[in-house]
């Protein structure tokens, strides 16, 4: 397992903590979701030893939650292990906008979010540190201009993203780990509690990714 102690300070204190706190607990996750968590740790490793970029596209049917989710935890992550080289995207089937429930369960991570347009599909900027990169995350589809073409992992994390592309042009692996749908909460009394459970899931499972793969 890669050892993060070098590597943390890159990112914001309260975000450390969040992921000290919450997601380097891998015994939630079974044996059979390892399995498929570890093919995408294995392209990452492969890419490495090749000194090529990994790049990693999150898809869910509309863009707007678990896929960004997705994007930004593996980018933390990466930093967080201190793997470089790394790029994560979102796309979805098609395109309309990143929820602000999702944005808002980011900021209560502590992510540092900036929406750079007033438009029904906003731009927003994110950062796990002051200093780090700035993370683009909008809606589009999977082959919107802004992603790679070729070579990349496709990472499918709702089922019916998964049913409706059948094969994902470009990629030279794909992989399907679904996710439950926090939008099913939308305007009841769970909603932040939900969207908190769904993006600690992804994180969890997107560090366990991470601490698998070989340098």
């Amino acid at each position: 397992m890669n050892n993060p102690v070098q590597n943390a300070n890159v990112i914001d204190e309260k975000i450390l903590s969040y992921i000290e706190n919450n997601t380097l607990d891998f015994s939630g996750i079974s044996e059979e979701r390892k399995g498929d968590l570890d093919k995408i740790a294995d392209y990452v490793s492969m890419k490495i030893k090749a000194n090529e970029t990994a790049e990693l596209v999150y898809i869910c049917t509309h863009n707007s939650r678990r896929s960004h989710f997705g994007q930004i935890w593996g980018a933390t992550a990466a930093a967080y292990y201190g793997i470089a080289n790394i790029k994560t995207y979102s796309g979805g089937t098609e395109a309309t906008a990143c929820n602000e429930r999702s944005v808002a369960a980011l900021k209560r991570v502590g992510f540092m979010i900036e929406k750079t347009t007033e438009t029904s599909n906003p731009v927003y900027h994110i950062q796990y540190s002051a200093d780090g990169p700035k993370q683009i995350a909008f809606s589009k589809k999977y082959d919107d201009s802004s992603n790679p073409k070729q070579g990349f992992c496709a990472i499918m994390t709702c089922s019916s993203a998964d049913e409706a592309c059948p094969v994902v042009f470009g990629a030279a692996k794909r992989v399907a780990t679904p996710y439950e749908d926090p939008k099913a909460f939308d305007g009841t009394t769970d909603e932040a509690k939900m969207y908190d459970e769904r993006c600690k899931q992804i994180a969890t499972e997107t560090f366990y990714v991470f601490s698998k793969v070989k340098k």
